[in-house]
């Protein structure tokens, strides 16, 4: 059960920690279910979806989005995610074969990153993690140019390709993007460019059209260092495109990172493939190819530069010099200082070119700066929990708004959606009736109204505790339904209850003195001190109350009161309910 919300007051936050591989990971969106455009037509109409089946991706129930649990031990930062995005997924092409679903993925990186000498090729899938626990890609597509056949391979023909001239999956796979500028291999959506949509999440440089739904690079002057989006394989984290304009000052203002990559055209001592043809490789690409060379297609309209990765030339190679002609070097990294780190980090930044389109290599180069023991994992040690969301998340009390004209009061609070929660009213602390017992979250924040509560009551105090919870996905979740408050049925004499749970208690009332009418309720029945609520007469001899058990609540055997108004009777129950 998740515990009682005293609206008027916000629940005190846990220190923060100092590590940002531990406290960047963004979770606001924890307690929100995924949602989808199936379709142009649907993003037009403004219909979401969190149920879905297409090729691979099949949602047959609602999940919640990204991160919903961050646990660490002395070397290791998991997280648990469904690989689902806080924002709205799509929509794609009607022809693209899959939906993206929920993935269940832990995924873990280093405390402490180790940077080698000899560097490590990034592979194919996840490279890293975006902190909304979706999966990072490198700038490849998987498929490379078949010599033999003249023709790229394609998911169709079987084919992965000679591996020399591989295809650049921006130039080829945009098309299939969506507005976030991600999509999906099978079901595992991912990003291979800059995550447009996340960086609006976070605050970075970046405005967003709701009625289009559409990300766009602000056109006014950049006003902060971009934030984390993601931690690559090797723990290094990876930053959006701004940064200090001088690595070590933080004082000089900010910038967009320039990529040490540029296209073969001739241009700054590079060769013009579109002279010569594909006949050779770039310097960067002969030191980590273990094929040997054979020629790729000619740069024509169906082969526009830019089509491979090998089409891209790193400025080092060519007499320039980085940090002072670019900023990031053959594997997207500078050393710098950065808000998170003021004492300095190597970091990734996400590449833009002037105007906001993405630029190679957009996250990581084709190798990893430091030693990639991060990736998908299984916690088999000892942890910390940092943040558990999700089903489990905390809820947290928001605004309490008096509307002195109509005295309304309207009460806000952050949600579990699918959860149904009670409301309850209070103007002597004593009594607790329901003033709203079954508002379900449709969102991840809920408001309601308690009309003319100021004209009526000199003073008011709120609780709110969810109750139970909607089906859902709970594949890759730590989750049991008691965890979530479901009600749990209980008796008196004799029943008991664990702390934390809520529980509906139906009480057999004792014979001395004689019971009221069946039809006469109760004003209040305690249990252990506690004010119960739903009071009920299920029969001429029973009393019924729900109640929510502390997870502070003493142990042991508990004194339950039923309470009639005068002159009714009051009957105490000595040790008749045991909370365990």
């Amino acid at each position: 059960m998740k515990s009682l919300l005293a609206l008027l007051t916000l629940l005190a936050q846990g220190t923060t920690l100092a590590d940002p591989r531990i406290n960047s990971w963004f979770t606001e969106d924890s307690g929100r279910y995924a949602r989808i455009y199936s379709s142009a037509a649907a993003e037009t109409a403004g219909t979401t979806s969190t149920v879905w089946s297409k090729g691979a991706g099949i949602q047959s129930a609602p999940t919640y989005a990204g991160v919903s649990k961050v646990v660490y031990s002395a070397n290791w930062v998991y997280i648990k995610t469904t690989g689902l995005a806080g924002h709205i997924m799509g929509p794609w092409p009607d022809n693209f074969p899959n939906f993206p679903s929920n993935r269940a993925k832990t995924y873990r990186i280093p405390r402490t990153p180790a940077i080698p000498v000899n560097k490590t090729l990034t592979g194919l899938g996840a490279t890293g993690a975006m902190v909304n626990g979706v999966s990072m890609f490198d700038m490849r597509d998987a498929f490379s140019y078949v010599s033999a056949s003249g023709t790229d391979a394609t998911p169709g023909n079987g084919l992965t390709g000679d591996g020399i001239w591989n295809r650049e999956a921006y130039h080829n796979e945009s098309i299939t993007f969506d507005p976030a500028l991600a999509h999906q291999a099978g079901n595992n959506y991912h990003y291979h460019a800059q995550p447009i949509a996340l960086r609006y999440q976070l605050g970075d440089h970046v405005d967003y059209n709701p009625v289009t739904n559409r990300y766009t690079e602000k056109t006014t002057a950049v006003s902060r260092h971009s934030p984390i989006v993601a931690w690559a394989a090797d723990g290094l984290p990876v930053y959006g495109p701004y940064g200090y304009s001088s690595p070590l000052d933080s004082t000089s203002g900010l910038r967009r990172m320039e990529s040490g990559f540029v296209l073969r055209d001739g241009s700054n001592g590079t060769t013009n493939l579109a002279l010569t043809g594909r006949t050779s490789l770039p310097a960067w690409a002969q030191r980590i190819q273990t094929n040997a060379l054979k020629n790729g297609p000619a740069v024509s309209a169906s082969h526009l530069l830019g089509h491979y990765i090998e089409d891209f030339d790193y400025l080092g190679d060519q007499g320039f010099t980085v940090g002072v002609d670019f900023d990031l070097n053959e594997q997207n990294v500078r050393w710098c200082l950065t808000p998170e780190f003021p004492s300095g980090t190597y970091a990734y930044f996400t590449t833009l070119k002037l105007g906001g389109t993405p630029a190679y290599p957009y996250t990581t180069g084709r190798q990893y700066f430091g030693s990639p023991t991060g990736g998908t994992a299984t916690i088999n040690e000892t942890v910390t929990i940092h943040f558990d969301g999700g089903p489990n998340k905390s809820e947290k009390s928001g605004q309490v708004v008096v509307d002195d004209a109509s005295g309304d009061v309207t009460l806000t609070w952050s949600a579990v959606e699918g959860g149904t929660y009670r409301v309850e009213a209070s103007s002597n602390l004593n009594d607790w009736p329901d003033i709203a017992p079954g508002v379900v979250a449709t969102s991840d924040s809920v408001a309601i109204i308690e009309t003319g509560a100021k004209t009526a009551h000199s003073s008011r105090f709120y609780r709110v505790s969810r109750t139970s919870l909607a089906a859902f996905d709970t594949v890759g979740f730590d989750y049991t339904p008691a965890d979530s408050g479901t009600t749990l049925d209980s008796v008196a004499p004799g029943g008991s209850a664990a702390r934390g749970s809520t529980v509906t208690v139906t009480i057999t009332l004792p014979s001395s003195p004689p019971n009221p009418p069946a039809h006469i309720v109760p004003i209040t029945i305690t249990l252990g001190g506690i004010s119960g609520t739903s009071i009920s007469r299920p029969g001429a001899t029973t009393a019924e109350a729900t109640f929510i058990i502390p997870a502070n609540s003493p142990l042991g055997a508990q004194t339950v009161v039923v309470t009639f108004s005068s002159p009714g009777p009051t009957y105490t129950l000595t040790g008749a309910f045991s909370v365990n």
